[in-house]
């Protein structure tokens, strides 16, 4: 440990000298969100200094012009600052790679573990460990290393990055081949950022807190066996997830939050009101019964009604193809490992399809295309697989079969710009009716990256006249675009604040390039078409599973599998009753009779309440026939009255049709 510290501090003082050369003591001007503006000192004043001097409590982590920066790390020019809090995704994703540094230093000073890979996700820290070899083993208690964070966390141990590369980092983890195998799997550039958190160093993708001190509460969830990619023996690791916060009150509120998401939890929905479930046959694929399928064609159907409107055409693809076409598009080198493969007669080798856009692209090469065609824009709802690990694998949100609402759009140069406002604003629809807020992503390029510097700026330039003409909220997102082009990502907030991504628009310079797509310009020359990939709701699956817990189970009507219950009332009341089910049925509505004759009337309104029946239709006997007429109440319990059967008809066709989320007739 000693050495591998002499050798961080060794190659952080050459940065450290390296920073100093290139940054010269300036003024700069700090402007924060709320109009304020600080003076300050280029590579003196940091993001602390500016939210101590303005008396601001709880800031953890900061954006400058849009980009993730540390509260400790010295600005560089005039910026725009943006204070964040643990109330914030990033403020809490910051608190929790702190706390997996804490968590790391305790499992192996305390438990004499080794630690291979620390890190955060929605869920909290973790940390992956190798335990204790000696004989005499220490037994790790939940509760015990909740207390020696706590008490390490104390000490305000600084946190110290340096970005290495490659080779600066086999010189500092040479002696544990466990962590270089791990850490080689998640590299994706040409450097990642090796922390230093008191005596022992610490791997993490995102920026961290200024010392330890900033945590306060520590409290360890669960310990669970981990299993490698490409592997299905047992590694030895372990898991040990747990959370950290800045005060009690945060961890309250966390807890609210958790008991809240369990109450919505979309597993729990599908369960009780028979929408899906899953079967060991087909690991991570979804067996969706009527109710839920009846969820997933309307969503298919909204989209599709779209579709008409804003001028796409749908296409049908294979689901199997040949590795020369993967090979082809460059998936096979990158992505294979993701692919179900099948070998047919001949040793000849195919693979399920994990997204549709080479299909598209063969479509488009199919024969020659003219000016006059673009914009292709092709809209494919085919079954997509993609090989998860078993162990990643979470209901409807993780799966390994799914549909998206997948489209290519193939346009000329001069029509990027419409046709990105345009798929900007279908997304806006869309969620509109949803009820969510949400805002969008410009994503730059990342390192490595495919194409010329040149083409990188004119279409990332392109993206931001779209966004900045679509006029909704957008952040720049820097280096998290795509390696073959930038894309704007869509993020959702749910009814409980939590954050999806689901929408995404990606410019894609490589595809057209590697299938040598051209189309006929208006000077008969051969031009090369630029293709967009967008999604809207993404997965089906995972929409389906947003949506089950942003409703908490209770449907709107227009997307509800259990939208209408009528429950005679008396003798006389069943033959009526079920001409008013026929009405409803023949209108397209999902509407069940309860007859149960062991049931009182009470029993079966609070089970209709329960089953989350939009409305439930009471029909008493001859009173209502004779007048065409039903007793209606709500699914939150309110009395609706006596109504015509007709007035109610039209009155639920209007909220169906317009997909309103509204409950009153």
């Amino acid at each position: 440990m000693s050495e591998r510290l002499r050798v961080f501090e060794s190659l952080r003082e050459q940065r450290d000298e390296n920073r100093r050369r290139e940054v010269r003591e300036s003024p700069l001007s700090v402007r924060l969100t709320n109009g304020q503006t600080v003076k300050g000192t280029a590579g003196v004043t940091t993001p602390r200094y500016v939210a101590q001097s303005l008396r601001v409590k709880g800031a953890l982590v900061c954006k400058v012009n849009g980009e993730l920066w540390e509260l400790g790390r010295p600005l560089e020019a005039d910026c725009e600052l943006q204070l964040l809090g643990f109330d914030s995704a990033e403020g809490r994703q910051a608190a929790w790679r702190t706390g997996a540094c804490v968590l790391g230093g305790v499992l192996e000073g305390a438990f004499a573990a080794e630690v291979c890979r620390e890190g955060a996700s929605e869920l909290g820290l973790f940390c992956d460990h190798v335990p204790s070899s000696r004989k005499n083993k220490i037994s790790l208690s939940l509760s015990d290393v909740e207390a020696k964070c706590k008490e390490a966390a104390a000490l305000k141990l600084p946190l110290v990055g340096l970005d290495l590369n490659t080779a600066e980092l086999h010189e500092l983890f040479q002696s544990s081949k466990l962590r270089m195998q791990l850490l080689e799997e998640q590299i994706n550039g040409p450097t990642v950022t090796v922390y230093r958190c008191g005596d022992r160093l610490a791997v993490c993708d995102g920026p961290l807190l200024p010392h330890t001190g900033f945590l306060k509460v520590f409290k360890m969830l669960q310990l669970s066996s981990v299993t490698l990619s490409n592997q299905t023996e047992p590694s030895g690791l372990t898991r040990l997830l747990g959370v950290a916060f800045p005060g009690e009150k945060d961890r309250e509120e966390w807890e609210r939050e958790q008991e809240e998401a369990r109450r919505r939890d979309h597993r729990r929905i599908g369960t009780d009101q028979e929408l899906f479930f899953f079967n060991e046959v087909s690991p991570g694929s979804c067996f969706f019964l009527p109710k839920g399928a009846h969820i997933y064609n309307t969503l298919t159907d909204f989209i599709k009604s779209e579709y008409r409107r804003r001028g796409f055409t749908e296409v049908v693809t294979p689901t199997l193809y040949s590795t020369a076409l993967w090979e082809r598009s460059g998936h096979w080198e990158h992505y294979s490992e993701n692919m179900f493969t099948v070998t047919s007669e001949g040793a000849q080798t195919f693979a399920l399809k994990p997204m549709n856009c080479p299909a598209h692209c063969l479509m488009f090469e199919h024969r020659v295309r003219s000016w006059r065609e673009l914009p292709l824009r092709w809209a494919d709802f085919g079954a997509l697989h993609r090989n998860e690990l078993s162990g990643a694998l979470g209901g409807l949100t993780r799966v390994r079969r799914f549909c998206q609402d997948d489209a290519h759009i193939f346009c000329t140069p001069e029509q990027l710009e419409q046709e990105i406002v345009a798929c900007l604003d279908f997304v806006r629809s869309v969620y509109q009716v949803f009820g969510f807020s949400f805002h969008c992503l410009l994503s730059t390029r990342p390192t490595p990256c495919l194409g010329e510097p040149e083409q990188w700026d004119h279409a990332e330039q392109q993206l931001e006249k779209s966004l900045q003409q679509f006029a909704e909220r957008w952040e720049l997102n820097p280096g998290d675009g795509a390696f073959y082009g930038p894309k704007i990502d869509i993020q959702i907030k749910d009814a409980i604040g939590r954050q999806h991504q689901c929408a995404t628009i990606q410019l894609d310079f490589q595809l057209p390039i590697r299938f040598n797509l051209q189309y006929v310009g208006r000077d008969g020359q051969l031009h090369r078409p630029v293709m967009i990939h967008r999604a809207v709701l993404g997965s089906l699956e995972r929409m389906i599973a947003i949506l089950a817990e942003n409703f908490g189970g209770k449907w709107p009507l227009w997307l509800s599998p259990s939208q209408i219950v009528v429950i005679p009332v008396g003798g006389n009341s069943e033959s009526y009753s079920r001409q008013v089910v026929a009405t409803f049925h023949n209108a397209g509505f999902m509407v069940d009779f309860n007859d149960d004759p062991g049931a009182t009337l009470n029993k079966k309104i609070r089970s209709a309440q329960l089953a989350q029946y939009n409305y439930i239709f009471e029909v008493v006997g001859d009173k209502e026939r004779e007048s065409g007429a039903v007793n209606v109440r709500s699914r939150g319990g309110k009395q609706l009255g006596s109504r015509q059967t007709e007035e109610v008809l039209r009155s639920l066709i209007r909220l169906r049709d317009t997909r309103s989320n509204q409950e009153e007739l």
